[in-house]
């Protein structure tokens, strides 16, 4: 075992990582309560939604997947709200836009996260709402230790809060000035939100009518009524330097609810994993593995350039694909049995060769021609625009178009219960505040298309297609392992190489989380302003200066980042015989696992 800077945690009791030391905490206590896996995951987020309020918000969305202990496969829970009825081409075209800004209120969709979390804890909780919440309202009450990325990100639009988003100033500028980082933070705003809440859900009696009482409340009562209220009237600047309407009502949100559906899965090497359905960019860790299955990994140094570059140019054409072919399969009918089988993936391996790919390269699949071209027009269209890619989170281009991330979960309990969750969206640089609520609205709808006819055009109703990426897998043995990362277009570029070096050469969770990562900006980002980096390749410098010119010999366009910069992995895991492992990146100096 090579040396890593912290445990592989194991135990039996219950085990949970997440990408902030108190969220891990808050999510602990619930197993010590007698919680089970889903009850901890849900305390986790809301906290996370307090402590990272600069990654993620609770007017955001969240794909999770959950493994109930007694059921053979995962499961699919999607809280990815819709676009709103008034959210046509037409309409976005006539606002003198081409594309959906990365902040602002034309980028928003039904908040979906919270919905999600109320239907995991309903059907697979134990504990009341009061316990899973309580812990949330403190910290937004009495305050936390504000992380300096958080202060950051403040500082970046003091100026906009003030001048164009009064409603955010009061919030996020404390005293007229950003906080000052390590300090205690207070939102008193959302503390007040999550205890009317509380009250509301309360007034009536038993554990799930208290549920689902929390659930009309946010939809169709006073928390779509504050979001109704300031959107009917509020005209503020956008990503794009001007100020428009958004379209989203309490209709919209009153006509939405979070969804249960299977996961999609492939076998690699005795492994099955799962991801969610093409209204995520999961499935391109799938077809990557389908990829790479014939491929000898364990000969190949996990840490070396051949095998850097191998996958790296796996993931182009896989990232191709999800441009093209992705989108909700509720509005089309997508080819997810061609893009996940092995025949496909063998086409796509023999177009890899030993030299990096400056192309954008979309598989053929009969019938989809149209959408493989409408992709490559929109390709040559944006060139070589920043790709919204950075070291470690997407990062936009202009004014509330900045750096916005998101925050992971992973919990499994005494029982072999499990949740892999991203919730994401929502977060102080996406829109202005909501008065009543303390919080923003997201601004998911930017990873929709405003050209009619491809399975991510804009259109009422439809999920866009998110990067959120929970992870989930079956080991050869029957042991099942809950993994992810926040990261944007980098997630499942990330979870591949963490997972192929726990397939194919036996690293414990913690070794394959901080062994050195990479990522490419080749594919079209899916953040505004949606462009691309043709044969970029970005590694960490601990891969060593020969494997950086082996790489560059290959045609890769190298960018080296600061040492630790890239990837925040979480992982847990159960083995048959009940016993638990857990891991977290040291990435950042935020995330934690916690267990025994």
């Amino acid at each position: 075992m090579s040396f890593t800077t912290r445990p592989e945690l194991t135990g039996t009791f219950g085990m949970i990582a997440t990408t902030h030391w108190i969220a891990t905490a808050a999510g602990m206590r619930m197993l010590e309560a007698g919680g089970t896996a889903f009850d901890a995951a849900a305390a986790a987020s809301f906290v996370l939604n307090v402590v990272e309020p600069h990654l993620n918000g609770p007017l955001g969305d969240m794909p999770a997947m959950i493994w109930p202990a007694g059921d053979e496969a995962p499961t699919v829970i999607c809280g990815q709200g819709t676009a709103p009825a008034g959210a046509t081409i037409e309409h976005y075209r006539s606002e003198g836009i081409d594309l959906i800004p990365g902040a602002g209120l034309l980028a928003t969709v039904v908040p979906g996260a919270f919905d999600a979390w109320m239907l995991i804890l309903r059907d697979h909780g134990r504990l009341s709402l009061r316990d899973v919440l309580e812990p949330a309202i403190y910290y937004a009450e009495h305050g936390h230790p504000i992380l300096a990325n958080a202060v950051g990100s403040i500082a970046d639009m003091a100026d906009v809060f003030r001048e164009e988003w009064p409603t955010s100033d009061g919030v996020w500028l404390p005293g007229g000035e950003p906080p000052k980082a390590g300090r205690l933070f207070c939102n008193p705003e959302l503390a007040k939100f999550w205890s009317r809440l509380l009250r509301e859900a309360e007034a009536v009696s038993g554990r799930e009518a208290q549920i689902e009482a929390a659930r009309k409340a946010f939809s169709s009562g006073f928390v779509a009524e504050a979001i109704d209220d300031y959107l009917r009237d509020a005209c503020v600047m956008d990503g794009t330097g001007e100020r428009r309407k958004g379209v989203l009502t309490g209709q919209d949100m009153a006509n939405w609810q979070a969804t249960i559906e299977p996961a999609l899965s492939v076998d690699h090497h005795g492994w099955t994993v799962s991801k969610c359905g093409l209204w995520t960019q999961g499935p391109v860790l799938l077809q990557a593995l389908q990829i790479l299955s014939n491929d000898d990994f364990g000969s190949m140094d996990p840490c070396g350039a051949p095998f850097v570059h191998l996958v790296t140019e796996a993931l182009k054409l896989a990232f191709a694909d999800r441009e093209a072919y992705y989108g909700d399969p509720d509005f089309n009918d997508l080819p997810a049995d061609i893009l996940l089988s092995k025949e496909y993936g063998a086409k796509h391996r023999a177009r890899i060769s030993e030299t990096a790919s400056t192309e954008q390269r979309p598989g053929a699949i009969e019938g989809c021609e149209n959408w493989a071209e409408a992709f490559l027009q929109r390709a040559a269209r944006g060139g070589a625009a920043s790709a919204g890619i950075g070291g470690g989170e997407p990062t936009m281009a202009h004014l509330g178009n900045r750096s916005g991330d998101t925050v992971h979960i992973d919990v499994v309990d005494r029982w072999g219960n499990m949740v892999s969750a991203t919730p994401s969206g929502g977060w102080l640089k996406s829109n202005p505040v909501i008065p009543g609520l303390g919080v923003p609205l997201n601004s998911r709808a930017q990873m929709f298309w405003l050209e009619p006819g491809s399975p991510t055009s804009l259109a009422p109703g439809r999920r866009p297609r998110t990067t959120l990426s929970p992870s989930m897998a079956r080991t050869p043995d029957g042991g099942r392992l809950a993994f992810g990362t926040p990261g944007g277009d980098q997630q499942d570029q990330w979870q591949l190489s963490f997972l192929l070096r726990l397939i194919h050469h036996g690293m414990n969770l913690q070794e394959a989380i901080e062994a050195p990562l990479f990522h490419t900006a080749h594919l079209q980002a899916s953040f505004y302003p949606r462009g691309s980096k043709p044969a970029h390749l970005m590694v960490e410098p601990n891969f060593g200066e020969a494997v950086i010119e082996d790489l560059k010999s290959r045609g890769h366009q190298l960018e080296v980042s600061a040492p630790w910069a890239i990837g925040r992995l979480t992982a847990a895991m159960r083995e048959p015989d009940g016993f638990l492992r857990a891991a977290a990146t040291p990435r950042l100096m935020q995330a934690y696992a916690a267990g025994r």
